[in-house]
């Protein structure tokens, strides 16, 4: 089965180089950046001003390949892809919330992002906490490292 997205716009951002970015948008608070949606699709950012906070579904641009096991940022052994956030992955797509602050025609203003600028945007939506905030029982290997997301940075590793 094929499967065929189209870019609906892109992200701008302070990062040029994937190395020495944030990893999550929580560990970049402040950090500003725009979202250019293509024209055609600017009616439906309609009402989306009502929001504080939105999912990117994003394409890395930049990942060639995949691994199935990883060494994500925030550890120093090996994972496999699907329980890391690592940009390695069989189907290159990430997704960040980020903090909206002002939508200007079919420019979107966005904080506390973590994307490379140029990244091709896939899709936007709400984030709604009543349907996107769990209470968690266990949070597998990233137990050991809760509360560090501020330390590290994005290096070379998935180069």
């Amino acid at each position: 089965m094929t499967i065929t997205y189209h870019s609906i716009g892109t992200i701008r951002t302070p990062y040029k180089e994937r190395e020495g970015m944030p990893i999550q948008p929580s560990a970049e608070e402040g950090a500003k950046g725009t979202v250019e949606v293509k024209r055609k699709f600017q009616e439906g950012l309609r009402d989306l001003d009502g929001f504080s906070h939105i999912l990117l579904v994003y394409h890395f641009h930049l990942s060639r390949g995949y691994s199935l096991v990883v060494t994500p940022f925030l550890d120093d052994k090996p994972h496999g892809v699907f329980c890391t956030r690592a940009p390695s992955r069989p189907n290159g797509i990430g997704i960040s919330v980020v903090k909206l602050n002002r939508v200007d025609g079919n420019i979107l203003h966005v904080e506390n992002v973590d994307i490379l600028d140029g990244t091709p945007l896939l899709d936007i939506k709400p984030y709604i906490p009543d349907f996107d905030v769990y209470e968690v029982e266990k949070i597998g290997w990233i137990t050991r490292h809760s509360g560090m997301i501020h330390r590290p940075k994005s290096d070379s590793r998935f180069d």
